[in-house]
């Protein structure tokens, strides 16, 4: 009699081994798969017309937007799978909160763009068609498409960061409402440009860029938002800005990681800043540490580095900006944590300098 035995190792698909490490490409698989159904939902209308009226039916959705009612049921049901939608008698809704995430451009906890910047090609598609030769680009190369979604991103970082993130920084408050100079460096499109002039109308703000383009609809949205006459406009790289008068605050968000000279930049700001003034970062907070980067904020910070590295850097550990500050010489630094994707760190001129 011949008795056969069966092993099971982590050589074979049946493995332990292997079976504990198979979600890990499950989970990356259905989270491509929810990216793409939320995405799809906001472009084509399906998450606005459901948040408008919750309740209504896959055949009602299908035509209210003029869809196919089959491939809309397929829609759904994928969205619910995802978390989006929950199920409401006959038809649908959208899950509680969501459609403030990713339809209202005007709360601090907007994330709605992200998933549009991620699908855009300047995002993953380029990347690949660079990897072997290792391809640089820079802003001006990029499509107004690029341009309309990042600059929608980065709202809600200057919603979260103007007033309440200001608000944490010991004395600013106060200084801000009572009127001084700001100038908001990478003003980008000049939603930081904008938010600050109305937010604190007793301040005169600079908005200093080095992208030509993005100045001109910068320029342009200021005069249409009322707030023209306040506002001026710088067209520089940062690691050459000059202002024509001293500032009290100097503010850079999201951009500082994306200077080619920090120390540069540092220094020009600390030049810029009259005593007393205070220059405050605003920025992702890369990890660093392994398991740090494993977490779901490190998951999409790992993402935002693709686009990163093909303009020849990538994000930073906060702590990078205490190093920075001491070396150039700013006191009394501080940090506050936003949102797990949104850290600040300061520091201030000292008043004898």
């Amino acid at each position: 009699m011949t008795t056969t035995t069966t092993t099971t190792d982590a050589t074979t698909p049946t493995g332990p081994a292997m079976a504990e490490q198979a979600p890990i490409l499950l989970t990356a698989l259905a989270g491509y798969v929810g990216h793409r159904t939320i995405s799809m939902g906001i472009r084509r209308g399906l998450v606005g017309a459901l948040d408008a009226a919750p309740g209504t039916t896959t055949d009602d959705l299908a035509d209210r937007l003029d869809l196919d009612p089959f491939y809309t049921g397929v829609w759904c049901r994928s969205a619910l799978a995802c978390g989006l939608l929950e199920r409401d008698g006959d038809g649908w809704r959208v899950a509680p909160y969501l459609a403030t995430l990713l339809l209202d451009l005007d709360s601090p906890a907007y994330v709605g763009g992200v998933f549009g910047v991620f699908e855009a090609p300047e995002m993953f598609d380029d990347f690949e068609e660079r990897l072997a030769s290792g391809e640089r680009t820079w802003w001006d190369q990029t499509s107004d498409h690029w341009i309309e979604q990042v600059s929608g991103t980065g709202t809600p970082f200057y919603l979260r960061l103007v007033p309440g993130g200001l608000d944490q920084v010991p004395g600013l408050a106060e200084r801000l409402d009572a009127g001084c100079r700001v100038v908001d460096t990478a003003c980008g499109a000049g939603t930081g440009v904008i938010r600050l002039a109305t937010t604190y109308p007793a301040c005169e703000v600079v908005g200093v860029d080095g992208d030509e383009r993005s100045v001109a609809v910068a320029r342009d949205r200021a005069t249409a938002a009322g707030v023209g006459n306040r506002v001026s406009f710088v067209t520089s790289p940062l690691e050459e800005f000059v202002l024509d008068d001293p500032a009290d605050v100097v503010i850079n968000n999201i951009s500082m990681h994306e200077c080619r000279d920090i120390d540069e930049v540092a220094q020009r700001v600390r030049s810029a800043l009259r005593p007393g003034g205070v220059f405050v970062i605003s920025d992702f907070p890369f990890p660093d540490t392994d398991p740090g980067l494993q977490a779901v904020p490190g998951r999409i910070m790992s993402g935002i580095q693709f686009f990163e590295a093909q303009i020849d850097d990538q994000l930073v550990p906060r702590a990078v900006y205490d190093d920075l500050l001491e070396r150039h010489d700013f006191a009394d630094l501080g940090t506050a944590t936003l949102t797990p994707l949104h850290a600040l760190t300061w520091g201030w001129v000292p008043a004898t300098d």
